[in-house]
């Protein structure tokens, strides 16, 4: 027997239904409704819900419809600021309108996303900004100052979010003054909150979900509690995002950042009061040191540090700069504290002094049980704790809070007052103790019961299902891997993967994006290509975006608009965030190719312990954690290719390990069923097809 929730349900996803009126391109999926059905019986009884929803489901409207039409208060929580911008300015409205319903929706990022009001006031009277740009800069902000509603930083049109200038005009916990910031009545963060926690619908993103869940800071410590349904979107990426925040970081740039701000204040507000040059200077020279006591490092190095001292580091030297930064903030924190009268910055800047004492004393303590400590080598440093999975976090402080007591949350919580009233509202399913969890991504494993997503989730229990793609892969696109080609390891292989891309974008004209599994040989394929493209004895070469060299932003913009008059196309390469939440539909994206299996490198010190920690259980690190993160990683990849009905196109992936080693069968099974290229000729032909 069916619950009315899932008849509503139902209905809206019917061919006819409420949904046809609300997208144009609307038709009914067996897919998308069934998935839909589940949540909306998950909604209904409670409990946990785990969706894997293939490339084309439309799982967006599968959790969003039963979500709006159960009446019940929402949290939706997302990896990206994208995809929070999309459902909050585009897919909500749509549906509420659509439905007629009469629904609150809020917006909600972490504190860096909008602009801080106290912190513009300060950056006028910087005599140091980081650049001559800055200035015209710094007056472009401040006249979107005056107009902007929210404060949000994506809402201003060409500001680099590389900018040097953001940190400047945004705050952190750290530096944030709380209810004593002369500007704390219209902080933009500060009417963020209140309209969360007043709406009947908040999106979030899971960094904002799991930075709560480490210092109760951020709001949801008063706005989970009031909810009734949790879906998480993008949910693959829930635990590398969760270990960031419930560990402990330590930066030499932290330190930088409160030597920079205790001068700026102690000038404008103390001057003559406290030697502030000598306190400044006491920081940067320990954090300088403690950098250079590391030495030469590759950029980018992680080192283990599974002693007294990070690998390779000597122990003396290593505690001598560690004693000596801890000396440089009790230094600090006792001239802060004779001028703490005179102006809240004292007040704050004094307990972020104590807070990085503390975190420094962490360090110079053994490593906590079933974690791992290492060093990352930058320009700067930073010193990292971090758990190797959220099971614990998500069992004990997540899962089970439906069953405390809202008022008996964590006390660190001194910049929630004044936010606003928690609403006086209690659901049914709250009543029940019943509240629902849905956890949903178009990649979470690549095994029946999605043990990749929910072993180090802790959600081993939850409810599992699978929803295979609607496109017909077979037809729309082709799978090529090269046999006559360089190992992976060989020198000359990034060269390789340069010229075949170079070849089907010349063909195509561009629509190419090549992945890379590293940033070396995301360097060494644009530069290759681009010395094959200046070879062509055309008008109009595809143009060579490399990742790095412009925004992000600016990159796929420039990416999706293709071939226009006069020139042809793009070719983008990119490493990292580009083998997922990339869209491009259409022909401009017809070729994919993939340089090497994504692995995870098994010399960083969080994989090495998980791996570690899997074969003391008499289990394979192999089997059961670098090949299933490789066919996780492949699949989202993949996913870059085919993005509607109508689109085709070649994935390319130049590793032989695919068709030469055993494990290839099951890396080839987690791809879509693309129908198989065997050799170039057939790869020569198929690019020939795409260009008619």
């Amino acid at each position: 027997m069916t619950g009315a929730l899932e008849d509503q349900v139902r209905d809206a996803f019917a061919q006819d239904g409420a949904l046809s009126r609300a997208a144009e391109q609307f038709r009914e999926r067996a897919g998308q409704t069934e998935m839909a059905i589940a949540v909306a019986r998950t909604i209904d009884q409670g409990g946990v819900l785990v969706v894997e929803a293939g490339t084309g489901v439309g799982k967006t409207f599968s959790y969003l419809v039963p979500a709006l039409l159960s009446g019940e208060r929402v949290l939706l929580s997302t990896a990206t600021k994208t995809l929070q911008d999309q459902l909050f300015g585009r897919d909500l409205p749509r549906l509420v309108e659509a439905f007629g319903l009469p629904v609150r929706t809020a917006l909600l990022k972490g504190r860096g996303s909008y602009l801080c009001l106290h912190r513009l006031d300060l950056a006028r009277h910087d005599a140091s900004l980081p650049e001559r740009g800055s200035l015209r800069t710094l007056a472009k902000i401040e006249q979107w100052s005056k107009a902007t509603r929210t404060g949000d930083m994506a809402e201003l049109p060409g500001l680099d979010e590389r900018s040097p200038l953001i940190p400047l005009i945004t705050s952190t916990r750290e530096n944030c003054l709380g209810a004593q910031c002369p500007q704390f009545k219209p902080c933009h963060v500060n009417l963020a909150r209140r309209e969360a926690l007043a709406a009947d619908i908040v999106v979030i993103n899971h960094h904002l979900f799991f930075a709560d869940l480490a210092v109760r800071e951020t709001g949801m410590a008063e706005l989970l509690p009031t909810v009734s349904v949790v879906v998480f979107d993008e949910a693959h990426q829930l635990n590398e995002t969760g270990v960031q925040f419930l560990g402990a970081q330590l930066g030499s740039g932290q330190a930088l950042d409160f030597a920079r701000d205790m001068l700026g204040a102690g000038l404008q507000h103390a001057r003559g009061l406290v030697d502030w040059q000598q306190l400044v200077a006491a920081v940067e020279r320990a954090a300088r040191e403690l950098r250079l006591v590391v030495g030469k490092q590759w950029p980018g190095a992680k080192l283990r540090w599974l002693g007294a001292s990070p690998e390779g580091v000597d122990p003396d030297a290593w505690q001598q700069a560690l004693d000596d930064l801890l000396q440089a903030f009790e230094l600090s924190a006792e001239g802060l504290a004779t001028v703490s009268e005179i102006s809240p910055d004292f007040v704050r800047l004094h307990e972020r002094a104590r807070q990085l004492a503390k975190r420094i004393a962490r360090f110079a303590l053994p490593c906590e049980i079933d974690s791992v400590r290492w060093v990352d080598v930058g320009s700067q440093l930073r010193l990292i704790e971090s758990p190797l999975d959220i099971a614990d976090a998500m069992r004990k402080r997540v899962l089970k809070i439906a069953e405390a007591d809202p008022d008996a949350a964590d006390g660190d919580d001194e910049d929630l007052d004044g936010y606003g009233e928690r609403p006086a509202r209690e659901t049914a399913a709250q009543q029940d103790g019943g509240r629902a969890w849905v956890f949903t991504s178009a990649t979470l494993g690549d095994e029946p019961t999605l043990r990749w997503f929910t072993e180090p989730c802790g959600l081993q229990d939850a409810e599992v299902l699978r929803v295979q793609s609607p496109f017909d892969y077979a037809s729309q696109a082709a799978l090529y891997v090269p046999r006559a080609f360089p190992k992976p390891n060989d020198p000359s292989h990034s060269q390789r993967v340069a010229q075949l891309a170079a070849r089907g974008a010349t063909e195509l004209g561009g629509r190419t994006l090549v992945l890379t599994t590293t940033l070396r040989a995301l360097r060494t394929i644009g530069d290759e290509m681009r010395q094959q493209f200046e070879l062509l004895d055309v008008q109009a070469r595809p143009e060579v975006l490399v990742q790095g060299e412009l925004p992000k932003r600016v990159l796929m913009d420039r990416f999706r608009e293709g071939a226009s008059a006069g020139r042809a196309g793009c070719v983008l390469v990119a490493s990292a965030s580009f083998w997922e939440g990339f869209d491009a539909p259409g022909d401009v994206l017809q070729l994919v190719v993939i340089d090497k299996l994504p692995f995870p490198p098994p010399n960083d010190p969080l994989v090495e312990a998980r791996s570690q920690r899997l074969e003391a259980q008499g289990r394979s690190s192999f089997a059961d954690y670098s090949l299933p993160e490789a066919a996780v990683a492949l699949k989202q990849g993949a996913g870059r290719l085919i993005r509607r009905e109508t689109d085709s196109g070649v994935l390319a992936i130049c590793d032989t390990r695919l068709v030469a080693m055993g494990y290839g069968r099951r890396l080839l099974a987690a791809l879509p069923p693309m129908r198989r290229l065997e050799n170039e000729s057939d790869f020569e032909a198929a690019l020939d097809a795409l260009k008619t």
